[in-house]
């Protein structure tokens, strides 16, 4: 009887693929499925860690996607329409529908302590607030004009999915990105509650954002990926530690799903990139939660490699220089990679 793991490649045997490596040496997106090409239309959404991608794909000169310009210290082009961080595949089907029309929340407005207005679905987008529900409300319609654009632009959607826990509302199922408190709320948030979302919940979300993205875009392809960022604070009565466990799993379960059911769609592995055993040191900073630039750089080179110099040897454009992460990086080198490590993360509202 024949062994029916001879003749597999290399990067299916851990004593080939990871064992004896660098972490450079160790290449995890073994089998990209679609090519990224420099005259891509990409837009990026999700948690803190999708802003990495954009910035990579900006600085190789790809065709990064901003459809809501303005000023850069409130907020534009951190993605591709002003929305913040998307933390929850149901908070992106949601943007999509509000954009649409085919969903409207019954929270309008919530306010700060000062007696600032902020929109509940994106409270940290506009610094200092706005002046009253009016305005806040012309400035919404703006938003979800470009997230229209957007979606009946874009040729590549890159979604890191980065959280589980939600708050949501019991009265029609809107979901928030900060719980009602961290930045503003309504004069009453009973109606609010904890949610954390489940693998069949999560796969669901994503097939139907997907669906009704292709519905005007058929040749969409999406790149999905989970950010290995931990929680900043957990709402379940166990340790962070655990809770940072089950929304990764949970996460990534259902990106391999959705993968696995839908052509076009792939899946990149940052998340296991920096949280695998052979990331080594060096890719968290102090305080276990935030990944250092060397870390960063290491993701976004796995990314060019796998998905923008093979696009770039195919149209046989000269490719960009991407270079490893060194032990011993210049003080140029560690300036330039520490700026690409900010990043503007609603979640650290939670505990400033």
């Amino acid at each position: 009887m024949a062994n029916p793991y001879s003749g597999l490649p290399d990067h299916a045997f851990w004593s080939r693929a990871v064992a004896g490596r660098s972490p450079d040496q160790v290449r995890p997106a073994a089998r990209p499925g679609f090519a990224i090409r420099p005259e891509d239309r990409v837009a990026t959404a999700g948690s803190c860690f999708a802003q990495h991608i954009s910035r990579a794909l900006t600085a190789r000169g790809y065709g990064y996607l901003v459809t809501e310009p303005g000023p850069e210290d409130q907020g534009y082009g951190v993605f591709p329409a002003r929305f913040g961080n998307i933390y929850y595949a149901r908070q992106l089907l949601q943007v999509f529908q509000r954009a649409y029309g085919l969903f409207d929340p019954q929270e309008t407005a919530w306010r700060t302590a000062d007696g600032r207005v902020v929109d509940p679905f994106r409270p940290r987008v506009q610094p200092d607030g706005f002046a009253d529900a009016e305005a806040m409300l012309a400035d919404r319609e703006i938003h979800l004009a470009a997230v229209r654009r957007m979606f009946e632009t874009l040729d590549v959607l890159v979604f890191t999915l980065g959280l589980t826990e939600a708050w949501v509302s019991d009265r029609d199922g809107a979901v928030f990105p900060l719980a009602p408190g961290v930045a503003g709320g309504p004069d009453d948030a009973t109606h609010i509650r904890p949610h954390n979302f489940t693998v069949a919940e999560t796969v669901a979300d994503l097939m139907s954002v997907i669906a009704m993205a292709r519905a005007i875009r058929p040749d969409l392809r999406v790149l999905l990926t989970v950010s290995p960022v931990p929680l900043k604070a957990t709402f379940e009565d166990r340790h962070v530690l655990v809770s940072t466990g089950y929304s990764k799993a949970v996460l990534r379960v259902a990106a391999g799903m959705v993968c696995d059911a839908l052509d076009g769609v792939d899946y990149f592995p940052s998340y296991e990139i920096v949280t695998g055993i052979q990331a080594g040191s060096g890719i968290w900073a102090e305080d276990l939660r935030t990944v250092t630039a060397d870390g960063v750089s290491r993701v976004m080179a796995e990314l060019a490699r796998s998905y923008l110099e093979q696009a770039e040897t195919q149209e046989a454009a000269p490719a960009p220089a991407v270079r490893a992460p060194s032990a011993s990086p210049s003080a140029d080198q560690r300036a330039e990679q520490a700026a690409l490590a900010q990043v503007i993360c609603d979640e650290e509202a939670i505990e400033p």
